[in-house]
Order: structure tokens, then C-alpha cells, then sequence
């Protein structure tokens, strides 16, 4: 309640190939990294426009392109970084957070986002006075239309197969949800652990498969949630989804070893093929 939130929007930016829920999570990551540098407060700028990187700016960062670009700017009037810290903050598992309060891992996952966006993320920082990440995005030259989803299963789902899908980002719940069920499956969606192990408990559903992003809003995880059902349930098959890698999250103690995950993006055909895999294989019949 006391950072102010303002938002800037040039016109005509322009249009870029990236994946929503990832540019998202990288506006998300920012933000709380910016709320913890202003404990007494601020300003929290993100801003939308137009950029042209030049062959000069290009020559001294070695992975950029020259070009048109689109410039998200996420700034805060916090603490800022030491050049020492700012050296070190794209790494994974670095943070200047108090132990468990941090991962170390979102500032490294949105380098690797930017990254495989074809972008490029920068960041100006002065001590004591606040920090700007700049995200450059190469902007694409036609207009872009959304891919209508065409899903064929490798094998067709038993009847009345119900999958209870755990995502906190509704837009990104929808989706996976009606992937499912053009795949030929019944879903459950939930926005939170605790009301999907309370609908279970309740015994209001019965479910084939949980799948459940790993990190969630509330105390309870998506490794605390499929540990609660498994208890009850071992024999149910159950899919992590998650932005972070398979290593990042088992290295961070927020996965076991030898798990179910599927990472975001992912295909609509992968989704639907892995759920038949992990039901088929539950089944026996895998």
C-alpha cells in the first residue's frame, strides 16, 4: 500500500514473438523484486515504447542485434545495487535476500526468458537511489494472429477421465483447461492449493490425475498439495508445471528428484500427451 504503481504506454509499439505467460512472469519477478527494495515505500514505473539499438550499442553487448526494438522498463526508487551485486544478479541461486525469502532463482529466469525470446535485458542502478531493468524485444514486422489449438491425442482418453488442474494465473488455468478437454478430458480448476485439498477432502470430486503448477500462492505448495493427496492416494499420477527447469527447482528443494514436470511453454500436443502417458502408465497400460 505504499508504492505507488504508475504505468506509461507509448503508442504505436508494436507487436513482439513472445510467450504471454512468460513476459508475464517477468513483470511479476521485477515487481516483487522492487517491492523488497522499497520497505519504506516508493515508486514502481513500468513502461511500454519503441527502441532502436545501434550498431554501437550492439558492438558492446555482444549478444545483441541491431534494430527495432520493444522496450519493457521496470524502474523503482529502492535501495538500488552495488556494482559488485549487479555483476551477479542474472546467476542463478544469487540473492541478497534473507534466507527464505528468496530463491536466488527469478532474476535468472528472466534472463532466460528475454533470452529465448530472441531479447536482450539490461539494468542501471545507482546506490541508495533505485534500479531500471530494460527488456529489449525484437519487434516483429507483421501483424500476428493467434494459432488456433488443434490437439490429437496419440491415444484416445478412457471415458469420464477427470484431470485437476492447480494454476494460480487464471488466464494460463483457462487454457491448460481447455486443452484438456478438446484432448477429451473433464477438468477441475483451482486457484490455490488449499481449495484444491479442501474439495478433496470434502469428496466433492473425483479425480484421475492432479496437475499442479509448483509454486502457489499461500503456504501450501504445489509439493505440499500432491504430497497431501498422495498420502490418501499413492497410486494417483500427478504433473508438475512450472516456468523454473527441472534442475533449478530440485537444486532449490521445491521438487524431488525423479518427479513429473513439465515446463512452461509448452505445446498443447505435450500437455495432452504426457497426461495420456502418466494415466495410461498408472493404469498399466503404459
Amino acid at each position: 500500500e505504499d508504492v505507488e504503481l504508475h504505468t506509461i504506454r507509448g503508442a504505436s509499439v508494436g507487436n513482439v514473438r513472445a510467450d504471454p505467460a512468460q513476459i508475464e512472469q517477468v513483470i511479476m519477478n521485477l515487481a516483487v523484486n522492487a517491492r523488497d527494495a522499497m520497505p519504506n515505500g516508493g515508486k514502481l514505473i513500468i513502461e511500454v515504447s519503441r527502441a532502436t539499438l545501434h550498431e554501437d550499442y550492439a558492438r558492446q553487448h555482444g549478444d545483441v542485434e541491431p534494430g527495432e526494438y520493444v522496450l519493457l522498463s521496470v524502474t523503482d526508487t529502492g535501495s538500488g545495487m552495488t556494482e559488485d551485486v549487479r555483476a551477479h544478479i542474472f546467476e542463478p541461486f544469487f540473492t541478497t535476500k534473507p534466507q527464505g525469502r528468496g530463491t536466488g532463482l527469478g532474476l535468472a529466469t528472466c534472463y532466460g526468458i528475454v533470452k529465448q525470446s530472441g531479447g536482450h535485458i539490461d539494468v542501471f542502478t545507482e546506490l541508495g537511489k533505485g534500479t531500471t531493468f530494460k527488456i529489449y524485444l525484437p519487434r516483429a514486422a507483421e501483424p500476428l494472429h493467434p494459432e488456433e489449438l488443434t490437439i490429437s491425442p496419440r491415444v484416445a482418453p478412457h471415458e469420464s477421465e477427470t484431470v485437476m488442474v492447480v494454476e494460480d494465473e487464471e488466464a494460463l488455468r483457462s487454457l491448460i483447461e481447455r486443452i484438456l478437454s478438446m484432448a477429451g478430458y473433464a477438468t477441475l480448476g483451482f486457484g490455490s492449493a488449499g481449495e484444491a485439498l479442501e474439495a478433496l477432502e470434502r469428496e466433492e470430486c473425483t479425480v484421475d490425475l492432479l496437475l499442479t503448477d509448483v509454486v502457489l500462492p499461500g503456504a501450501l505448495q504445489g509439493y505440499d498439495l500432491a504430497r497431501a493427496v498422495l498420502a490418501a492416494r499413492p497410486d494417483l499420477p500427478v504433473l508438475y508445471v512450472s516456468g523454473f527447469t527441472y534442475d533449478a527447482l530440485v537444486h532449490a528443494g521445491q521438487l524431488d528428484a525423479g518427479v513429473n514436470l513439465l515446463e512452461k511453454p509448452f505445446a498443447p500436443e505435450a500437455l495432452a500427451a504426457t497426461v495420456r502417458t502418466l494415466l495410461d502408465k498408472a493404469r498399466g497400460s503404459g
